[in-house]
């Protein structure tokens, strides 16, 4: 009895250790993973069940097939909202992206005072949103309250109404979701050229390369794969934008007449003001399509890179 026990512990197969490994880190990884996809994965699934009903809250939700969907396409405000969402994406991303790259080459050839620039221009990317954009609020106001009016008016220029104005009003706001993504852009752009050899700068400066060549030839191809990186993140934080127009408008949030409405906005007053669960779910699968198709433009250009 005693060999057969031995014989079959001994031909039971065993782990290796590469194996062993897997089933431990999976083992620790379990909760978290349960835990995220219950908090962001069915969340996002039950979304498009409920963007086929009417729900408000109150009674159970009652299935009506597209019938938000068709009203959502029908409705001028949606394209509204929608036009404003791409302005901010089309606009805000190249803007910031420039800036950003813009400050980060300087600021890499600067040695006094190096990292406390640095810190000064990620200052603004952990401060609490809302904060931040009632600040440029009150730099919005009227003389002799606001700032930037009072100004213009020392220099004997008009004031602008910045967020009362159909034309200025959403490029003031975009002025500060660029100021407030800034500083996060900057560290990674510092990053990125860091990690670049410097074997290859002085190669081309002994050849006898220019600046101008040497960024041209050397710094942003060898940049791309950074510069795709934040291309994608700065594009879905321009589309999720919301924050900065919430608080900035809170009088009349979206306004002057829905001009700064973005499509999260118009998501949260739907579900919330209005009530109407199944018509918001709708507008967020909109949002996850057009978030989902900007992911997979980073991969396509990642796999041709």
């Amino acid at each position: 009895m005693a060999f057969d026990d031995t014989t079959r512990a001994a031909s039971a197969p065993r782990l290796s250790m590469r194996t062993r490994r897997a089933l431990w880190v999976w083992a620790f990884l379990a909760l978290p993973v349960l835990f995220y996809a219950v908090i962001r994965f069915y969340p996002t699934l039950d979304a498009f069940r409920l963007s086929f009903t009417d729900w408000n809250l109150m009674s159970p939700p009652k299935f009506i097939g597209l019938k938000n969907y068709r009203e959502m396409f029908a409705s001028p405000d949606f394209w509204q909202v929608f036009r404003n969402t791409f302005a901010y994406l089309v606009i805000g991303t190249p803007i910031s992206l420039v800036l950003s790259f813009t400050v980060a080459y300087f600021l890499d050839r600067i040695r006094f005072g190096h990292a406390f620039l640095r810190a000064l221009y990620f200052l603004p990317y952990i401060t609490t949103a809302s904060a931040m954009a009632w600040v440029w609020r009150w730099f919005y106001q009227p003389a002799p309250t606001g700032v930037i009016n009072s100004v213009l008016g020392a220099l004997g220029m008009g004031q602008m109404d910045f967020l009362r104005s159909t034309t200025w009003a959403l490029p003031s706001i975009m002025v500060t979701a660029i100021w407030a993504g800034l500083g996060f852009q900057v560290i990674i752009f510092m990053a990125g050229l860091r990690s670049i050899p410097q074997t290859y700068y002085e190669a081309a400066r002994i050849d006898g390369v220019g600046d101008w060549a040497i960024l041209r030839k050397i710094t942003l191809p060898l940049l791309k794969p950074t510069t795709v990186f934040l291309v994608v993140f700065s594009s879905i934080g321009f589309l999720r934008i919301f924050d900065q127009v919430y608080n900035m408008t809170t009088n009349d949030p979206g306004g002057p007449l829905g001009t700064t409405k973005p499509l999260v906005l118009m998501i949260y007053q739907t579900a919330f003001n209005s009530y109407q669960m199944g018509a918001a779910a709708a507008q967020t699968v909109v949002l996850f399509t057009i978030l989902l198709l900007i992911s997979l433009l980073q991969l396509w250009i990642l796999r041709s890179r």
